[in-house]
């Protein structure tokens, strides 16, 4: 069977991590008078934004915001950034909106931080400082290796800046462990895909920006209605959403929030909601021993990439040309 560009791109992720890891980037000069810290990034890359800024907020305790580059692009009005550390997430590079957003937080006075695939880009261009993935050339329009090389310099980034030993040495750990995760088997959500009108994506904190990844590929490669959102909100409006076609995937990391996680997984459980669950002594799919809740998410990514992969073939989808997608997309 022909093996998918999209396949192969998730088994080159541990490589590329394993680069990341080695090249801890420089930081003393990053960290001089920051006060607040903005990050900016569309789809995926605004996933690995989400991972990021409960990163900022546990380890750097920085109060981090989300930025909306029409502000600049649409609105045209310059933020005042003055001691602010933004980071921007892109793959290619090239999106005039994250080009301008970075130029004009730049001029504002921030400290401006690329994570970006594509070194040679405008993006990069822009910002004071460089942090790179070096993934190589992506074929299939759905990123893999380049979200879980952000999301693993995003924490590299963080390790650093925080001196923080213990994530440091689970960065050490993660190049294997995501190698072990390429044989993790979670096909038993496929058969609830099959019958569904729409899937729940769900975990908190540290793992909410995995969910909304997932949902999106769920969306993007298996064309199927999904929302990623945080185990908390689902316990509030969206939950009368939930049925018998409506499956929730739900990540436990092994920190604070895994109480309430499992928690609400006996609740959905006793509502006969199909409930797939990672992680904890509870857990129905196929899992690592648990390792620092800071990594792990970016480990969860690895089996529900190749299970949304295998069961896009499995339908007779492509994964690697999902209708009306473009591999980079330009937006203003």
């Amino acid at each position: 069977m022909t093996t998918s560009a999209m396949a192969s791109e998730i088994g080159e992720s541990a490589d590329v991590v394993a680069k990341i890891v080695r090249s801890r980037p420089a930081t003393r000069d990053i960290a001089q008078r920051i006060g607040l810290c903005v990050v900016c990034g569309r789809g995926s890359s605004g996933h690995a934004g989400v991972f990021l800024r409960y990163l900022v907020e546990t380890r750097l305790r920085l109060p981090v915001s989300a930025s909306a580059p029409s502000v600049i692009t649409a609105f045209r009005t310059p933020l005042m950034l003055r001691h602010a550390l933004f980071i921007v997430i892109s793959q290619s590079g090239r999106s005039p909106d994250l080009i301008a957003a970075t130029r004009s937080a730049r001029a504002a006075g921030a400290r401006t931080i690329a994570i970006v695939n594509a070194t040679s880009s405008p993006v990069a261009d822009e910002a004071e400082f460089v942090v790179p993935i070096e993934a190589g050339r992506e074929h299939s329009v759905a990123a893999t290796k380049t979200v879980i090389g952000s999301m693993a310099a995003s924490a590299v980034l963080v390790a650093e800046l925080a001196e923080d030993r213990a994530l440091r040495s689970a960065l050490d750990r993660l190049p294997e462990r995501l190698h072990r995760a390429l044989a993790l088997d979670w096909s038993e959500i496929a058969d609830d895909l099959a019958k569904a009108s729409a899937v729940f994506v769900a975990a908190r904190g540290l793992g909410l920006g995995s969910a909304r990844e997932i949902a999106l590929k769920l969306s993007e490669i298996l064309r199927l209605p999904s929302i990623g959102l945080s185990a908390a909100e689902l316990q509030h409006g969206p939950r009368a959403a939930l049925s018998s076609r409506t499956p929730v995937v739900m990540m436990r990391l092994m920190d604070e929030t895994a109480a309430t996680v499992d928690a609400l997984a006996e609740e959905l459980r006793e509502q006969k909601i199909a409930l797939h669950l990672c992680g904890g002594p509870r857990g129905s799919l196929p899992w690592l021993a648990e390792d620092d809740p800071a990594t792990d998410p970016i480990t969860m990514l690895v089996p529900a990439y190749r299970m949304i992969e295998q069961t896009a073939r499995a339908c007779g989808f492509d994964p690697d040309r999902p209708p009306r997608l473009s591999k980079i997309t330009e937006t203003f």
